[in-house]
Order: C-alpha cells, then structure tokens, then sequence
C-alpha cells in the first residue's frame, strides 16, 4: 500500500544564522521530570508484567500524574523534610484480562517507588515520601481499538501528530552535553550536585549564556563560604565542557536568585525542589528528544506513560526524531529537516494520514536529488513502525 508520504523543501534562515535561540532541559530531579519518569517507568512496567502474564501488552496509559511538593527546612551539613512530597499516579490501565487478575496498582506503586529511590536516592523512602494510585480502567472504545491490534499492525489510538527535527544545533549540543556531563561525570564525584537541574540556554548571536539552576544537597554542604567555593568550581567545569561544542563564546551562570548576604541560597535536603514548593505534572518539561526547543517546531503531547503499542503521541513523537536523525546521518546536503507525521485514530500506525518531511538544503543541493532518498528511509520507518515499541519496552529511547 502507498504511504503518504510529503517531502517539500524549506525557505528560511537556518537555525545557526537566526539572531536568539532558545533551548532548555529540565534535568532527572526536576519536578517536571520526575513527573516524567515515574509514569515512564509504570508503562514499562505494566508493559512487561503484561507480556508474563497474558503474552502481550494490553491497553494503558499512564501519560496522567502529578508531584505534589512537601516542605523542608533544608541547611548547612543537613536538614530534614518536614512535609512529604505527594505523588499522584492517575491514568488508565487493564486490569483484568481473559480471567486474569493482573494487580497494576501494585506495580505502578512499585514502579513508582523504584524509579524515585534511584533518582533521589538521598530522600527516605518511608518518611519523605507519599505514592497514591488511582488509576482507573480504560475506555471501552479504546480498548476495542487496541484488541483490534492483536496479530496485526497496530491501530492508532487517537488522531494526534509527532514531530522530530535534525541535525542537533550547537546550542541544542551544548544543553545535551552539560547536562550528560553533569549527571555521568560531575554528580558521581561531587554528591554535593542535587539531581534537580534546569538548563536555560540563550544564544543571542555568537554569545552564548548557560542559565544553570542547581540544588545543592545540604549534608554534602557544611557552610556558605563552601557552597560559593563549590558554585565558582562547578561554573569554570561546566562552562570548559561547553566550549567543547562551540567557538562561540559562552558564559555560565549558576544559581542566579542567590543572596549570599541573606545565606538565600538554592539548598535543598534530598537534592530536588519538589521538597519545598515546586510542583510538577507529566508532559510539562522536556519533548521526546530530551530538549524544550521553542525555536523549532513541537508537539505538546506528554510522551511518557501513553502505551507503546498504539498511541501516537508517544511513537510518532519518537519515530519522526528517528527518521529526521537517520536522514541526515545519511543523505547528503540537508542543513536542517523537520518531520511531522499525524495519525488518524483507528488506522494502522504504519499508515500515517501524512508522513510530511521539509528539508533546507546546503548550498548546492536542490530538493529534487534528495527527495527519493529520504522518502526511502521514511517508507522504511514506517514499514518497521512496531519495532519502537520493543525499544521503549526495553528502555532504549527516552521519553524526556
């Protein structure tokens, strides 16, 4: 069957030559994030304990859940969390199947429980915390459409789009890298460095500025003189890994709002501003590539938690930040390319409504010598459409 499937070329200023760029990250410990990660992780979950029990993932989506903040009194050499943060896990899933009982508010609590103590593994688990499941049933209508799916390419859940974008701008580069850097390299050596990091990049011209917020973990931390020490060092470590991406110049900011005069400094007890006022919902903070990219184009659809089998807003949100990357990895003379792919519920996913791809070419390419090549890879793509779910499945793609 012809897929539909547009490649167009593109009239505009590439990314590089634009005046302001904006690019942010909103890190692992992030309220936002951990919002992210805990419904991620109960997908998987869910999903796993499906394919044991009943031999195929069945119908859920757990795209819907909240981080409620506590209260602490965090200070130097350590503090302590007065009030717990609440976690809210809501959304939809099967729980009974073909006579089988499958008990998923278990595994989404412990799903749940799990994913917070690696990330915040400072916090207590049985003082600090609270995990409320309220999970509900799914639709019926949604339901039919996903046993529809059974032995056949997946039906589409919902009529909804994804988008991806590639190759990756020097400042997009920068905000992914500092932030690996932070979480693989920097935190392992120094404990100090809580998990809650935002990164807010502003290329103006040739400038670029790292506006870091980073909670510090407070029994790591026994002074202010050594919070200033340990900030100045951080700011030199992290500003030398981005110049690794860029000639441009770069400076790097940390923790702006402090008052040192006042000892008003971003200090927390588990390393996470969820303990003290920060809120958090899923689908709030990063795309499905990890970046918020206001200066390209974006699906706001919550990646994380929707099923990997059927729903869009998670695999085409994937799937098009694939084929965008697997596109310029291998056809020559594309500066940037864009792809939106929309769905139309009850289709199969192989069968987008419209697969639409705009390329801006280097300078001596034209759009008719690519197209052929890149309407390939896309028929390819789709033709393997199913495979992402195992990737997601087995937690090679992230969600945010």
């Amino acid at each position: 069957m012809t897929r539909n499937i547009s490649v167009e070329g593109l009239d505009q200023i590439p990314i590089e030559k634009q005046r302001i760029e904006l690019v942010e990250r909103k890190c692992l410990g992030h309220p936002d994030s951990l919002a992210d990660g805990i419904a991620e992780s109960i997908s998987r979950a869910l999903s796993r304990s499906y394919l044991e029990e009943c031999g195929s993932v069945l119908h859920h989506n757990t795209d819907q859940g909240e981080v409620v903040a506590g209260e602490s009194i965090p200070k130097f050499g350590g503090g302590r969390i007065t009030r717990p943060i609440y976690f809210l896990i809501s959304g939809r899933a099967t729980k009974t199947f073909n006579g089988i009982n499958i008990p998923a508010d278990a595994i989404a609590v412990e799903a749940a429980r799990d994913y917070i103590k690696s990330i915040l593994p400072t916090l207590n688990m049985e003082r600090d915390i609270i995990v409320d499941c309220r999970m509900g049933k799914g639709s019926t209508d949604l339901q039919d459409v996903f046993r529809s799916c059974e032995g056949k390419v997946p039906r589409a859940n919902d009529t909804s789009f994804g988008v991806g974008h590639a190759p990756f701008s020097e400042a997009e580069s920068i905000v992914r890298g500092v932030a690996a850097y932070i979480d693989d390299t920097l935190r392992p050596k120094y404990p100090v460095i809580g998990q809650d990091c935002k990164i807010m990049c502003l290329r103006d011209g040739d400038a670029i500025t790292l506006t870091i917020a980073m909670a510090f973990v407070d029994r790591y931390c026994s002074s202010i003189a050594e919070y200033v020490e340990q900030k100045n060092f951080l700011t030199e470590q992290i500003a030398a890994v981005a110049k690794q991406f860029t000639a441009r110049s770069v400076n790097v900011a940390i923790n702006t709002a402090d008052d040192l005069e006042a000892a008003s400094v971003f200090l927390t007890v588990s390393g996470t501003s969820a303990e003290m006022g920060d809120d958090g919902s899923v689908g709030r903070g990063n795309r499905a590539n990890g970046l918020i990219t206001p200066n390209r184009p974006m699906s706001m659809e919550a990646t994380s938690g929707k099923n990997p089998i059927n729903h869009i807003g998670k695999i085409y949100n994937l799937l098009a930040t694939q084929v965008a990357q697997d596109c310029v990895a291998k056809v020559d003379g594309i500066e940037e390319m864009y792809v939106r792919m929309l769905s139309q519920i009850g289709y199969p996913i192989d069968q987008p409504h419209v697969a639409s791809a705009q390329i801006l070419t280097k300078p001596g390419y034209d759009i008719k010598s690519i197209k052929p090549d890149v309407e390939g890879i896309i028929d390819e793509w789709l033709e393997k459409t199913p495979a992402i779910t195992e990737k997601v499945i087995r937690g090679e793609l992230s969600t945010f």
